[in-house]
């Protein structure tokens, strides 16, 4: 049987595109390319050993993505959390307080210009 190797993207519709891609470049670093998207090869800025990918569907009622009403959200590795957290408030982001801490490593929201939840996550050390 053959099966799926990974996450090949994330695409999603937007209002105004060109103000998200700008937005997504200046606060979260994603090295936007002329074409309009960005890669993230696995081998490079990996802090913590292996990168992997996580898929999950969520039941319809769920409130994790909230307060976004969006039937999605995108979650981002990062190397350090609160750097990252901290630039997001001085960049005058919409950034959630609480933060949580697991066994899978430390996570932190934002909500990006068109109402997505965008979560954070620093793999455990």
């Amino acid at each position: 049987m053959e099966k799926v190797m990974g996450f090949g993207g994330i695409f999603f519709k937007a209002k105004d595109p060109e103000m998200l891609r700008a937005w997504y470049a200046e606060n979260l670093g994603i090295d936007v390319q002329p074409w309009g998207g960005a890669i993230f090869p696995w081998e490079h800025n990996d802090p913590y050993g292996d990168a992997y990918s996580v898929w999950m569907p969520f039941e319809e009622t769920s409130d994790y993505f909230e307060p976004s009403t969006r039937p999605f959200m995108v979650n981002f590795r990062v190397a350090d959390l609160d750097a990252m957290m901290a630039q997001l408030i001085t960049n005058g982001c919409l950034v959630e307080e609480q933060m949580a801490n697991s066994s899978q490593g430390r996570f932190g929201w934002v909500i990006d210009p068109e109402g997505n939840r965008i979560e954070l996550w620093e793999p455990p050390q």
